[in-house]
């Protein structure tokens, strides 16, 4: 079992098993009953997506050290109880079904997702490997 960190609205991998859409907004002009017919996700969990205020600090970072202070307050958002334990809840899940977590973004370099990747792996979560040309964090 293994869990994927993917871009959402990508073509579904083999296996992939429940999509799970960590943004804040779901994707716009889509109806509800298509997005996991346009690979969007199954389930919208925004809790695990970044406030709105450091969203934008992350959208509009562009050095190293910029991103890094992004990174840092995710971490900081993801730290709170009710996230920490959502976190974990999908580590566990990992170890006995494929499931995957996602957002929008092209470059999970640049997304909040390689922080996420990060932070699953650290709870002890099963991942599969970035996709080609995505390092994550």
């Amino acid at each position: 079992m293994v869990l994927r960190v993917v871009r959402l609205g990508s073509p579904r991998a083999p296996d992939e098993g429940t999509r799970i859409g960590t943004v804040r907004r779901p994707p716009r002009g889509v109806p509800k009953a298509a997005y996991a017919s346009q690979d969007w996700f199954d389930v919208w969990f925004p809790n695990l997506a970044p406030s709105a205020e450091t969203m934008k600090l992350g959208q509009a970072a562009q050095t190293p050290a910029q991103w890094a202070a992004f990174a840092r307050r995710y971490r900081a958002e993801m730290a709170a109880p009710e996230h920490s334990h959502a976190l974990q809840l999908l580590a566990t899940l990992s170890r006995q079904a494929n499931l995957s977590v996602g957002c929008y973004c092209e470059d999970e370099a640049r997304c909040h997702r390689s922080v996420l990747r990060v932070l699953l792996q650290d709870k002890g979560a099963v991942l599969a490997p970035p996709a080609p040309g995505q390092d994550g964090e």
